[in-house]
């Protein structure tokens, strides 16, 4: 498998699909049962999702992912499709919650890292329970300041 490998997205289809929104926000940072739900679906062009019924969009909380180009209140479309990789960025159920990582391997340890210098990589053995969800395919940046936006 090559992890450079370059889709090419034909934009001449002009369907569009519905994704849903999962209800509960992802953290970019340590998981918290805090978060706001958001519910729903948005329509995608059908180019940007190869596979819809594995596709799912989450809304990002939290600025540990700033690194990798992703930010508080983004959302990132999760395909269960994909199979993750060494610098793949995934969504892994901790321990029951929902969180966003890069993920890392080294010989034959997967390792979950924060795009933040300042918190450290951990092993997935050294979670009680440590599940791949999906792969993030792409996010959504708001170039809007939030409050223009009336959110």
């Amino acid at each position: 498998m090559d992890l450079f490998r370059v889709e090419v997205l034909r934009a001449d289809d002009s369907s569009t699909v519905r994704i849903p929104v999962m209800g509960q926000a992802l953290c970019a940072g340590f998981p918290s049962p805090a978060d706001d739900f958001v519910e729903g679906a948005l329509e995608l062009p059908r180019w940007l999702v190869p596979n819809p019924p594995a596709t799912f969009l989450w809304q990002i909380r939290g600025k540990s992912m700033q690194g990798a180009g992703i930010f508080d209140r983004d959302l990132a479309a999760v395909d269960r499709s994909l199979t993750a990789g060494h610098d793949s960025v995934v969504v892994v159920a901790i321990d029951g919650q929902m969180s966003i990582k890069r993920m890392l391997v080294e010989g034959n340890v997967a390792r979950l890292a924060f795009e933040n210098s300042d918190l450290p990589a951990f092993a997935l053995e050294e979670f009680g329970e440590a599940a791949i969800w999906g792969v993030v395919r792409f996010t959504i940046h708001w170039h809007v300041a939030h409050a223009a936006l009336g959110r």
